[in-house]
């Protein structure tokens, strides 16, 4: 059986997936990149490719999240600050937003970076902020002033992930250059290399009441460090790489990893042994990761649409069967060269049949002949606005050919080419007949 358009997951998921504790929250139109639960458990937040950050009641996956928008491209990351009472956000559009978690209204914009920004720590009291940027360099920031302190420069690479000491005196950052750096709060001095590894680090926690720190590595690499020697405590690798998602629970006693092959694997750190290791998505990666208060469950955003909180004593891996087959991993003998570029190029921004959803761009429905930023009940880029452009064969060949930052410079539309005439030409035809509604859209499937 085939379905069309985006598919009900929940309904696919084996019985496992209902057991005491498991919940689903679904209403993104993209993965799912950041994840974080409240202090008192009680709410959540989802950053996802969609541009948009998710308020949700944790107890209640049915309700209806708060929606905070104001990103202009994918939300990398969503976190509380002390009281749960604002959060700070993170993208690939290099800001970061405070928000008013009791109406979705953006409080700041914190502008400065020149990269995208994938991790935010907050200080215990509230005050400071740190952020990673793939420009290379760490942010601090003043929550009360909401004005930058500093952007830090040191790493060769990268910024992954950031975390400050209890304390709020000690900075530590990772990057793709392979090092953990310290930095002293808050005026930013480096002062050394904590620990070095052979592939770049990804992701960064900090247990300082036990005196270390555990790093996740592209490599697939998950170490424990001593944080005054910088002697390796434990090495709990699991042997899939790579390593996207590391998280602490608020005791301390478990850490749970997330991997590239969609496995959560969790630890507990008194005895460095495996409490739980299971497939929590069969294709694609587990991209963020966060505990309850409790330490019992642990939320996951992924490459599906929604996020899970699983109960980690009762969870089963998900059988490949039992899976959607999202359009880019199907495989490409079953699909037309043109289906197949928008499958890959498109599909995971774009849908379509009549509606976005809650993707990152708008529909594709119809859209030969239609004025560029015209469609109603989607928010386009200023750049899109005052565009002169009507789409059709011309303007789309045009728009792959060079690019989005070429051909619409200021868009939402990441940087996304197709190279060979041939693809681009068999892409719009594609399009032709998909959009028209004459006949049914492909989108995301199931076989």
């Amino acid at each position: 059986m085939r379905l069309f358009g985006l598919t009900l997951v929940a309904a696919l998921l084996p019985a496992l997936a209902l057991a005491d504790g498991y919940r689903r929250f679904e209403g993104h139109g993209g993965p799912i990149k950041g994840v974080s639960i409240s202090p008192d458990g009680l709410h959540a937040l989802t950053a996802s490719f969609d541009n948009s950050i998710g308020y949700w009641s944790v107890e209640d996956a049915e309700a209806d999240p708060l929606w905070l928008e104001g990103h202009e491209a994918a939300a990398n990351v969503a976190i509380f600050l002390p009281g749960a009472k604002i959060a700070l956000s993170a993208g690939d559009d290099f800001d970061l937003i405070l928000w008013s978690l009791a109406d979705g209204q953006p409080l700041a914009r914190l502008e400065g970076h020149g990269g995208k920004v994938l991790d935010l720590a907050v200080s215990a009291d509230g005050t400071l902020a740190a952020s990673a940027g793939w420009d290379g360099k760490i942010g601090l920031w003043n929550l009360e002033t909401r004005k930058r302190i500093a952007l830090l420069g040191g790493h060769r690479g990268p910024v992954q992930s950031v975390r400050f000491s209890a304390d709020d005196t000690t900075l530590y950052s990772a990057s793709s250059d392979g090092t953990i750096r310290r930095w002293s709060v808050p005026g930013g001095a480096f002062e050394r290399i904590e620990t070095s590894h052979g592939f770049g680090i990804n992701r960064l926690v900090l247990n300082d009441a036990a005196g270390w720190l555990a790093y996740g590595a592209l490599d697939g690499g998950v170490r424990i460090v001593d944080i005054e020697s910088g002697e390796e405590i434990a090495d709990v690798t699991s042997g899939r790489q790579p390593v996207l998602a590391l998280t602490l629970s608020a005791d301390g006693k478990r850490i749970a990893i997330g991997d590239g092959e969609g496995h959560i694997h969790v630890v507990d750190t008194t005895t460095w042994k495996t409490i739980k290791d299971f497939r929590a998505v069969p294709r694609g990666p587990v991209w963020a990761l966060s505990f309850d208060e409790t330490g019992q469950h642990v939320m996951a955003g992924t490459i599906l649409d929604s996020a899970d909180l699983w109960p980690i004593e009762d969870a089963v891996a998900v059988a490949e069967a039992d899976a959607p087959i999202r359009a880019f991993h199907r495989a490409p003998e079953t699909m037309t060269n043109g289906e197949r570029q928008f499958a890959r190029k498109c599909s995971i921004c774009h849908s379509l049949d009549t509606t976005s959803g809650k993707r990152a761009g708008p529909t594709l429905y119809r859209i030969f002949g239609r004025k560029a930023g015209t469609l109603d009940g989607y928010q386009y880029s200023d750049a899109l606005l005052t565009a002169r452009l009507v789409w059709d064969d011309a303007s789309l060949d045009k728009l792959f050919d060079i690019g989005p930052d070429y051909y619409t410079p200021g868009s939402k539309m990441p940087m996304q080419r197709i190279v060979k005439k041939q693809d681009r030409l068999d892409l719009i035809d594609y399009l032709k007949t998909a959009t028209s509604g004459d006949t049914p859209p492909t989108g995301e499937q199931t076989e």
